[in-house]
């Protein structure tokens, strides 16, 4: 399932970590509050997956544009995580939540009440910039709540169980208000959450003095943003303007450049965004790589097996919140597994790998889903085998991701895998979604649009072409992972802060 991922601590709050000062005596409370806000961010991966459907017929947009839905959280989110860590710092830990908490639930808020796409566009756009706010400075608080080491292993415990949890929640809380209210509703939810975290932080939380040391690299963050932009852009145009028009590869040519332009800065900036130093141990690089193409895949893959479980087979959105529930299942099996046992013992090198090949394995066999095809035998086989491949990717991914950091640049390094899972996605959304699209016009021309038969194998004929290119991305990932990975088992640098990853 998708899974967002909340950084550790900016860079410069890592490397302060406290140690001998008092922990508040309301901490366990703190924790509850974090814990609200955490949750919001979690569901909002996933709660508006099962609306989205209902949301297209509502407001009439296309199936070229509902990527957008997906991708402008992802993007505003993933681009600004980063810089969301440094303002944390540099304005004070407590200030930083609460705002994000206000701005996540105003702009909740204005995609419910949206009467246009682009409304809804902006109101996801909202989210993720404020999220980014959210998630950096939530993550801060955590660290510096519980000062005790035992006490704050068990606060990430919680914390991750909540992010772990979180995911599923918002499927079957998705089709629930979807069904029996209305999909607005799986915006306006996040009002209740944030007003609860927002009563509670203004009541708890200790109020931080700026770290004056800190600077925001605010060229950096409008190169990172740009770039990303312009190459998600590029790809979604390619549906309504073809690969060869300049309003695609122009635009992928911007990104690109912009991103060199980054490059390049980072290695200038005295308070860097991304110092580079941070992606150059082989197997860092390789988690990278691997978040980014996983999170291509993954997102991908639930977009469009929403529609097809509503549109397709006729699911309910509650069925299909239930529906994707195994998968989940076989996720956390197979992480736990991966991450208790088999990365210890052998490495990353044969784990990783074979969850890509789990998953692309998977992919493929989802391409030979029709109208007929029944949940039991078809459907569930397929999102087992991709559960368990995620599982063997993403938790291992990420750990190793920051594994071997200090706690000077551990926020960074978190902070990073967390903004290539987002890009990850928003890149793979905005791609599969053109080449879904372009898939269902090419399988209509010189047919008779209008038949209900026609209709319904076009949207077959995108399902598939989707689950195609998925497979095809986790079979990249697999090269990646074999060519990059080190073997044997790395070393743990036990001085690196604790990371908590949803």
């Amino acid at each position: 399932m998708p899974q967002t991922s909340l950084d550790g601590p900016s860079t410069a709050s890592a490397s302060r970590l406290p140690s001998a000062a008092a922990s508040p005596r309301h901490r366990w409370l703190i924790l509850a509050v974090i814990g609200v806000a955490q949750l919001m961010v979690v569901l909002d991966a996933t709660i508006v997956n099962i609306a989205l459907p209902s949301a297209q017929k509502d407001l009439g947009f296309s199936d070229g544009n509902r990527q957008w839905v997906v991708t402008a959280y992802a993007l505003a989110f993933g681009s600004l995580l980063l810089l969301g860590g440094r303002i944390a710092d540099l304005f004070g830990r407590k200030m930083t939540f609460l705002v994000g908490l206000v701005g996540f639930a105003g702009a909740s808020a204005l995609g419910g009440a949206a009467n246009s796409f682009e409304m809804l566009v902006a109101a996801r756009v909202g989210q993720g910039l404020f999220g980014a706010l959210l998630a950096p400075a939530a993550m801060s608080l955590l660290t510096t709540t519980f000062t005790d080491p035992r006490e704050r292993a068990k606060a990430f415990g919680v914390y991750g169980a909540i992010a772990g949890a979180g995911g599923a929640i918002g499927l079957l809380l998705g089709g629930v208000l979807t069904e029996h209210l209305d999909w607005r509703w799986t915006l306006y939810v996040n009002l209740v959450f944030a007003g609860v975290a927002f009563l509670g932080g203004t009541l708890l939380l200790r109020r931080t003095a700026r770290d004056r040391t800190t600077s925001l690299d605010i060229p950096g963050a409008i190169l990172v943003g740009g770039g990303l932009f312009s190459l998600v852009y590029g790809f979604a145009n390619a549906e309504s303007h073809d690969w060869s028009s300049p309003q695609t590869w122009g635009w992928l040519v911007v990104g690109a450049v912009l991103l060199a332009v980054f490059t390049v800065w980072q290695t200038k900036s005295s308070h860097a965004l991304l110092p580079l130093r941070v992606l150059l141990d082989r197997n860092r690089g390789a988690s990278f790589i691997s978040v980014l193409i996983s999170g291509a895949g993954m997102f991908g893959v639930f977009l469009f097996l929403t529609y097809y479980l509503q549109q397709s087979l006729g699911y309910t959105p509650i069925e299909t919140g239930l529906a994707f529930l195994p998968m989940t299942g076989a996720l956390v099996i197979s992480s736990s597994l991966a991450t208790s046992v088999l990365i210890p013992r052998v490495g990353p090198k044969p784990v990783v790998p074979l969850g890509m090949g789990l998953a692309a394995a998977g992919m493929v066999w989802m391409t030979a889903l029709d109208q007929h095809s029944s949940y039991v035998t078809d459907i569930l086989p397929t999102l087992v085998v991709v559960g368990l491949g995620l599982g063997l990717v993403m938790p291992p991914g990420m750990s190793l991701a920051v594994a071997g950091v200090d706690a000077e640049h551990s926020g960074v390094a978190s902070a990073t895998v967390n903004a290539m899972l987002q890009v990850g996605g928003s890149i793979g959304t905005a791609l599969l979604n053109t080449l879904a699209t372009s898939a269902a016009t090419d399988y209509l021309a010189g047919k008779d649009p209008r038949d209900p038969a026609v209709r319904a194998q076009a949207g077959l004929e995108a399902y598939s072409t989707a689950y195609w290119w998925s497979a095809v991305f986790f079979g990249a990932g697999l090269v990646v992972s074999v060519l990059l990975y080190r073997r044997g088992v790395p070393e743990q640098n036990a001085d690196a802060a604790p990371v908590v990853h949803m």
